[in-house]
């Protein structure tokens, strides 16, 4: 007998609540809700700073996806469901006019609203983000609207004569309102797995981290409770979403005893990784358990802020991006944006993969119920360009997307187009977005 139960079903503790993911002895995550069986759709989008290396980020031919070029060959596992763009220009993000206009601040606020950034260093304008339509459609049904993550400070000056903000922020909730971003990992997870949302008792928290002790020892006795009620398969489910759920607090709580209190790390917070790798990747964790728990559906994640100059020692060299992205066509600087390209495809692989492994009704998966963009406001960091931007889509929104095809679209297609097109699937009744002019063709399945 299936045991019926609300959207918000939770292991629940003192002071403390762990949501659950979709199982099929209980009700859908979103059914009770929504009197449909259907698994909600997730939207996140992605973005990364300062154009990419263009020889090597499109496929060579237009169709279905055979093989992939270089810089997106760590999604080659993801191939069917895949979807990439060429041709979709942001004219919004040109300047106003100026011939000195910086380019970075204007690709970034462009890239999700199909806006014009207002030029002044005093006050910032330009239009809600297609993340926050999305928010305001479903965010009712969820303990959180929207979920935004970042992994570099957000601190950045203006740049001719435009607001700093418009580095640093992608998600707008009101024209004149940006969306900060979340960079420490231990406050993401302590909002997601809690009670209510605004975190742990102040009670609950302290004992946990005094004795370093597990948000699931709180929880113990529920789970078991939920697990004696299920079936066999589900009993096997919930084990693998507790132990992600474990091993990601873990996670966390390694990177937090690392932190010295001294010297230049005194200024880098409890819980923020320093080893940047490990940074992404657990915002990866946090966002699929957030989508999987269904706690949001709209999340955006910021890798680095525009204009970045992080270097990737990892890689094999200690360059700067943004130096490496004036490029002077320098065949050593382009190998070098090349793999620094290929390394941010190979975090989103990451998410991807996980996402693929999470089971959702009907045989689906979480990336087949999500719409997954990613892309950068700038095409080319040697000319700071935003025709031809690198942009492309996972998942299948619920089957409303066609996927594994490569897109040639009339030269100078509006990206708001796109973003129109993923709204509307996702079933937020809007005619336009931004700069459109019609929802993309070929997309829809």
């Amino acid at each position: 007998m299936a045991i019926h139960v609300n959207r918000r079903t939770m292991l629940r503790g003192m002071g403390a609540a762990l949501a659950l993911p979709w199982m099929e002895s209980l009700a859908t995550v979103g059914q009770a809700a929504t009197g449909s069986s259907q698994p909600p759709v997730r939207m996140c989008y992605w973005y990364v700073p300062n154009g990419v290396h263009l020889p090597t980020w499109f496929p060579e031919h237009e169709g279905t996806l055979v093989d992939l070029p270089e810089s997106l060959r760590p999604l080659a596992f993801a191939r069917d469901s895949l979807n990439c763009f060429h041709g979709l220009t942001h004219n919004t993000a040109l300047t106003n006019g100026d011939i000195d206009g910086c380019g970075h601040g204007q690709g970034a606020a462009s890239f999700l609203t199909g806006a014009q950034a207002y030029r002044t260093q005093d006050a910032v304008r330009v239009d809600i983000s297609a993340d926050q339509l999305y928010a305001r459609h479903v965010g009712n049904q969820t303990r959180f609207p929207s979920l935004e993550l970042g992994c570099e400070s957000a601190r950045s000056g203006n740049a001719f004569g435009y607001s700093g903000t418009y580095k640093t922020h992608i998600s707008w909730r009101t024209p004149t309102s940006p969306a900060p971003y979340e960079m420490n990992p231990k406050v993401v997870f302590d909002r997601l797995f809690t009670k209510g949302s605004r975190g742990l008792t102040q009670a609950t928290v302290a004992d946990r981290d005094f004795y370093r002790k597990s948000m699931l020892d709180y929880v113990l006795d529920d789970a078991n409770r939920i697990r004696n009620r299920v079936a066999r398969t589900d009993q096997r489910k919930l084990d693998q979403y507790l132990t992600g759920v474990r091993e990601v607090e873990r996670r966390i709580q390694h990177g937090a005893a690392s932190v010295e209190l001294s010297g230049a790390e005194i200024s880098r917070p409890e819980g923020i990784p320093e080893d940047f790798d490990e940074h992404l990747r657990l915002m990866c964790d946090l966002m699929v358990l957030a989508f999987q728990t269904d706690s949001t559906r709209a999340s955006t994640f910021m890798v680095t802020k525009e204009a970045t100059d992080r270097n990737y020692p990892w890689l094999g060299f200690t360059d700067g991006h943004h130096e490496l992205s004036h490029h002077a066509n320098e065949a050593e600087k382009n190998r070098k944006l090349r793999e620094i390209d290929r390394y941010h495809i190979s975090i989103l692989a990451y998410m991807i993969e996980k996402m693929m492994a999470v089971e959702e009704a009907g045989g689906t998966t979480l990336l087949d119920n999500s719409m997954v963009l990613y892309g950068s406001g700038i095409s080319d960091g040697d000319r700071h360009d935003h025709v031809n931007l690198p942009v492309i889509v996972l998942g299948k929104g619920g089957g409303t997307l066609r996927s594994g095809q490569h897109l040639k679209c009339r030269p100078e297609t509006p990206m708001s187009n796109l973003l129109l097109a993923m709204l509307q699937q996702a079933g937020v009744g809007v005619d336009r977005f931004g700069d459109s002019t019609e929802p993309l063709p070929g997309l829809l399945a």
